[in-house]
């Protein structure tokens, strides 16, 4: 990871599986959003910056059960601009907060 200082670091490496089509824009904006956001002290922090990031940059809170459109997300295909918030709840930031237990201390 080149800046293994900051949140963005833990987004260098793009899942291998996404939820929808709009994920993986949603994973470079998160990464472009915490360019200059140092690592916090926990994976619990970690975690809340994340939801805070999501609620931020898709304008819904991370508990919608649904799946929904972001227009700029949306770039042709059958769930084009769709996001998952299930796929962060259940494997971003688990994974997210794996990486980042693996940095050294």
């Amino acid at each position: 990871m080149e800046n293994s200082r900051t949140i963005a670091s833990l987004f260098d490496e793009e899942p291998f599986r996404w939820g929808l089509r709009g994920d993986p824009y949603l994973w470079r904006e998160m990464r472009a959003h915490f360019d200059e956001t140092s690592l916090p002290g926990s994976t619990r922090e970690l975690a809340a910056l994340i939801e805070e990031a999501f609620a931020s940059q898709t304008g819904q809170p991370l508990s919608e059960s649904e799946p929904f459109y972001i227009e700029r997300f949306s770039h042709g295909g059958m769930s084009s601009g769709m996001v998952s918030p299930q796929f962060w709840r259940e494997k971003a930031i688990a994974l997210l907060q794996e990486r980042f237990d693996s940095l050294p201390k």
